[in-house]
């Protein structure tokens, strides 16, 4: 038997409790992964609000869309019994059960192997943060260090991983954010500058214009965004801070300035490629991925009530021991 959370519809924070369920059986294409650690996320919080009761969610469900530990049990996948890896996105804490367990069953197309002297918790802080902050700059973006990038949603979790990583390619780095009082903040992790983000930047004198804009507000600043880049310039749209999550009567050809290329970045298919390129400049970089709080699963409904109104100040991660 193994501890976990499991949800059987939308509820309220202080309703998750510890479970004891069976320690699943492995079969093929898939691997057993004895989790050391695993990140928490706002769409955990959405899944357990708003999500659970709808038909395309697997309930009874383990929640927890991201992972770090060791395999257990490698099955027929190639995986070594005792290898370090990360698990992430692929239906993980929906389709099936997820990271809020001792153990995970996780088909091997969403696992992948590490190689890093980093401690569980701060390995636990990368997965789907900084590997969607480093897809959206490399596959989207195609950042270099002749850029100059304007991170919208500085101080959001991918937007704070976004800024170690761009400075770590070279790229000069705007933060934008709400407030004043995160400067320091921002500038300690690699902003060159910092602006304040009022719905208008377009309209404001900025100190360098960015050729490339890495969007996590979403649709509700797409349009300034889009108005404030350089030409030729790209905005990936990532992120839904917002909360709009669509645009009403979307017109490309309006929408878009000439000279302007909008992309967006979808998480949802990782690769080793990836994840190995992604290591490989957080390890080179010297980048400490960054976490803020810290929970057991005893202390899972203080968890989700962070998720769920915020104030944690960063990533919250779930250690199992």
């Amino acid at each position: 038997m193994m501890r976990a959370i499991v949800i059987k519809g939308c509820c309220k924070s202080e309703e998750l409790k510890v479970s004891e369920i069976p320690i699943p059986k492995v079969r093929s294409g898939w691997v057993l992964v004895k989790i050391h650690a695993a990140g928490l996320n706002h769409s955990e919080a959405i899944l357990r609000m708003y999500e659970a009761d709808n038909d395309y969610i697997n309930t009874p469900v383990v929640p927890g869309i991201e992972c770090v530990g060791e395999i257990t049990d490698a099955s027929d996948s190639g995986f070594k019994r005792g290898e370090k890896v990360m698990a992430l996105m692929g239906g993980m804490g929906r389709s099936f059960n997820g990271s809020y367990a001792e153990y995970a069953m996780l088909p091997t197309k969403n696992v992948f192997h590490i190689d890093s002297t980093l401690d569980w918790l701060s390995l636990a802080a990368i997965p789907e943060t900084y590997y969607t902050a480093y897809g959206s700059l490399k596959e989207c973006l195609m950042l270099t260090s002749d850029d100059t990038l304007l991170v919208r949603g500085a101080t959001s979790t991918v937007g704070q991983a976004a800024v170690q990583l761009a400075k770590a390619i070279g790229a000069r780095v705007i933060g934008a954010c709400r407030r004043e009082s995160s400067f320091n903040f921002l500038k300690d992790i690699g902003a060159d500058h910092c602006i304040i983000d009022d719905e208008h930047i377009s309209e404001h004198h900025l100190p360098v214009r960015p050729n490339k804009i890495l969007e996590l507000v979403g649709p509700k600043t797409l349009h300034d965004s889009l108005q404030t880049v350089a030409k030729p310039g790209y905005v990936c749209n990532t992120g839904i801070l917002g909360n709009q999550f669509t645009i009403e009567h979307f017109d490309p050809i309006k929408y878009i300035p000439n000279g302007v290329f909008l992309t967006g970045f979808f998480s949802n298919y990782p690769t080793q490629t990836t994840i190995d390129s992604m290591m490989e400049l957080i390890i080179k970089s010297g980048i400490r991925p960054l976490y803020n709080k810290v929970f057991t699963l005893d202390e899972i409904a203080e968890a989700h009530k962070l998720l769920e109104f915020g104030g944690a100040g960063g990533k919250i991660i779930l250690k199992m021991n």
